[in-house]
């Protein structure tokens, strides 16, 4: 018997089929959860919360730096922050008052580090040394 008529004689039974739609459905899920993007609903929520707690925090970080930056004594508080130590910069930023906003009544749990790093980001780089002129160099 050839293989084509030995396909087409082929019953397979109950069992068989049964066994065989559990497989595919549990394929299925776990390719589609493993790889697929697939996700709970409670998941999605979690994200959902991560999302607008990060968001909330950078945007009161943005307001941060600005208020930061608008205040007269700003160099001088900014020398401040670069001298404290990175663990008590957002404490600095907190206890300054620059995150206290009208209507967000919530923790702002990483809004004071972000306005810290972003402030010690823009903050100017110090100045080299000033090299020597050619009239120094060779005088010497």
């Amino acid at each position: 018997m050839r293989l084509r008529e030995r396909w087409r004689a082929y019953q397979p039974s109950k069992g068989l089929w049964l066994w065989s739609c559990a497989a595919s459905v549990l394929a299925t899920v776990m390719v589609g959860f493993g790889w697929g993007g697939w996700m709970t609903a409670g998941s999605a929520e979690h994200l959902v919360v991560n999302a607008r707690q990060d968001t909330r925090d950078r945007l009161a970080a943005a307001i941060c730096v600005k208020r930061f930056e608008a205040a007269p004594n700003a160099a001088a508080r900014l020398a401040a922050l670069a001298k404290t130590g990175a663990w008590e910069q957002a404490d600095f930023i907190a206890k300054s008052g620059w995150l206290d906003l009208p209507g967000i009544d919530g923790p702002l749990s990483d809004a004071a580090a972000i306005c810290a790093e972003k402030l010690l980001a823009t903050r100017p780089a110090a100045a080299p040394p000033p090299r020597p002129s050619s009239t120094q160099a060779s005088a010497g």
